[in-house]
C-alpha cells in the first residue's frame, strides 16, 4: 500500500525520539530519516522502526498507529476535543497550562500579585471559536501561540500593558481556530507571543536538512561523472 505524507512524518517522529533516547547513533538516524522521506510504500517504512519502541513503549506498525498530537497534528484534528481546562487563578503564586491539553471555548484567567502562563502551541481546542479572558492586578499573564493561529487581541492596560509581539513570524492558517484574547491589566501586563514549539522547529530543521541533501546529490553525481 502506498504511504502518505502523514505516515512518513510519524515514522520520522519515532526516529527523532529514538536518537534523543540514545537508541540510534546520529549516522544511522540520518540514514533512516532519509529513507523514510523517500519511502513510497508501507513495506519501505516498516523496517525503519521495526526495532524501535513507539511513544508509550510499544513498537507501533505504520498503519493503525496512534494519531499525531499537538503541533504535529493537522488543525482539523485538534478541534472539537472535550475541554480539560476552562480557567486559571493565581494569587501570590502562579498557574500554568501547557503541553497536550484542551482549552475550553471560554477560558478565564486571573492573576493578582502572581503570574500565569497559557501555552497553546501543543493544545487542542474545544471549539473553532475560543475566547480567552485575562485579568491581572499587579501581576502578569503570558499567552504563547503558534505563528499560524488566528488571534485577535483586544485587551486594555492601565499603568501596564496588554499587547502582542512575534518571536516567529507567520501567516494565519485558514483552517486554524480563531482565538480572541480580551481582558484588563492594572499595574501589570498581559503579553501574547507568537512562537513555534520545539517539535515544530525540529520538523522544520529536518525538512531543511532533507532539502539541502537533495540539492547536494546532483552535484555529487555530476562530480563523479567528470573527466
Amino acid at each position: 500500500m502506498r504511504a502518505s505524507d502523514s505516515e512518513r512524518e510519524r515514522i520520522a517522529e519515532i526516529l527523532r525520539e529514538a536518537v534523543a533516547e540514545g537508541r540510534l547513533q546520529m549516522e544511522e538516524f540520518e540514514h533512516r530519516l532519509d529513507a523514510a522521506y523517500k519511502a513510497r510504500t508501507h513495506g519501505e517504512l516498516e523496517p525503519l522502526v521495526r526495532d524501535l519502541p513507539a511513544p508509550g513503549g510499544a513498537v507501533a506498525p505504520v498503519a493503525g498507529g496512534q494519531p499525531r498530537t499537538g503541533s504535529m497534528a493537522r488543525w482539523s484534528d485538534r478541534i472539537g476535543k472535550p475541554a480539560t481546562s476552562g480557567g486559571g487563578f493565581a494569587l501570590w503564586g502562579g498557574f500554568r497550562r501547557q503541553g497536550n491539553w484542551t482549552i475550553g471555548r471560554v477560558f478565564t484567567a486571573f492573576a493578582m500579585w502572581g503570574g500565569g502562563n497559557i501555552d497553546l502551541r501543543e493544545a487542542n481546542f474545544e471549539a473553532r471559536e475560543v475566547v480567552i479572558r485575562c485579568f491581572t492586578i499587579m501581576g502578569g499573564i503570558s499567552v504563547t501561540v503558534p505563528p499560524d493561529l488566528n488571534v485577535d487581541v483586544r485587551g486594555i492596560g492601565v499603568m501596564g500593558g496588554f499587547g502582542e509581539h512575534s518571536h516567529d513570524a507567520g501567516d494565519a492558517a485558514p483552517d486554524a481556530p480563531r482565538v480572541r484574547i480580551t481582558g484588563f491589566a492594572l499595574m501589570g501586563g498581559v503579553g501574547v507571543e507568537r512562537k513555534r514549539s520545539k517539535a515544530e522547529k525540529q520538523r522544520l530543521r529536518d525538512a531543511e536538512k532533507q532539502r539541502l541533501r537533495d540539492a547536494e546529490r546532483p552535484r555529487l553525481v555530476k562530480g563523479d561523472d567528470g573527466p
